[in-house]
């Protein structure tokens, strides 16, 4: 069965379509609101005097691969309330379609949100661009700064650990929730008295995974006395790999020996271990040198 598309079922509810045509920069959408009155943001009264007209240009979300801009005919209302301190005031629009200042719909600065919440500045900005809705990296944190963070559960295994906001200068700490697997909280610096504050506040806590250091275990043991502290899975491995490479390489000439193995092929290495060995044959080269002087007594 098809159904033909109506061009006013494509535009936000409580508008109606006035004209529909395309640029050369996309499509616009010319719309006006339905609604016979506006609520004054002050005194909170209904009215229907209107002041003027005045035009009103916004993003909207693209269709068929082009941008879409929608021409807004707003209304400027004049209020009736004698004690009201604001006599004239622009169209406020339900469900909160079109907000007050705004340069998009609310359905487009929703997408524009997510995409910075999901994605960050930059990234987001470039898959912004191929959705045919060009927005800045700056327009996209401030979208997400504007909703503020979206609320976590309580949690009650967390995992904590410090993030370099610029490497060797300054570091931030970030909490994440290893139940549900995702960070619910960055802190502004590694400090324990920071760590500390926020952990007062979380008292449900019951298992608090961290690293080898001591900041992180001072504050948990001050705020959480009752909560287990455990080393993360991330620090073991690295710790026991490190041990593993160290004692490996302190022993690799006994061990080629053992193994019949005192030379090795290049070629069957990847480019990083290559760099490995090549560093590692400068060392033996200098070493054996250094060996042979001595033993000649220069």
């Amino acid at each position: 069965m098809s159904h033909r598309i109506c061009a006013a079922a494509l535009i936000p509810s409580g508008f109606a379509l006035e004209q529909f045509h395309r640029t050369d920069t996309g499509l616009e959408i010319v719309v006006r609101p339905t609604g016979k009155t506006s609520i004054c943001p002050e005194c909170g009264s209904s009215t229907s005097r209107v002041h003027s007209r005045y035009r009103r240009r916004l993003g909207d979300l693209p269709l068929a691969g082009r941008p879409v801009s929608v021409v807004l005919i707003a209304r400027r209302f004049r209020c009736s309330t004698i004690p009201c301190q604001r006599r004239i005031f622009t169209e406020r629009f339900e469900d909160g379609a079109v907000l007050p200042w705004a340069r998009r719909t609310a359905r487009l600065d929703l997408l524009v949100y997510h995409l910075g919440l999901a994605l960050g500045g930059r990234p987001a900005a470039r898959f912004a661009h191929r959705l045919m809705t060009p927005v800045s990296n700056d327009t996209l944190l401030r979208a997400v700064r504007r909703r503020g963070r979206p609320g976590f559960t309580p949690p009650h295994v967390i995992g904590i650990d410090d993030w370099a906001w610029r490497r060797n200068h300054r570091y931030g700490t970030i909490i994440c929730d290893l139940e549900l697997r995702q960070p619910i909280r960055l802190l502004p610096d590694r400090e324990p008295a920071t760590a500390q504050a926020w952990f007062m506040d979380q008292p449900q806590i019951a298992v608090v995974a961290r690293d080898r250091g001591g900041a992180y275990a001072l504050a948990a043991a001050r705020a959480l006395p009752d909560a287990a502290q455990v080393a993360d899975r991330w620090h073991l491995m690295e710790n026991a790999s490190r041990a593993f490479l160290e004692a490996i390489r302190g022993s690799m000439r006994p061990i080629r020996a053992a193994i019949g193995a005192t030379v090795i092929n290049p070629a069957l290495l990847s480019a990083a271990e290559r760099l490995q060995y090549e560093g590692y044959v400068r060392r033996e080269e200098t070493a054996t040198t250094i060996r042979r002087r001595r033993a000649s007594g220069a």
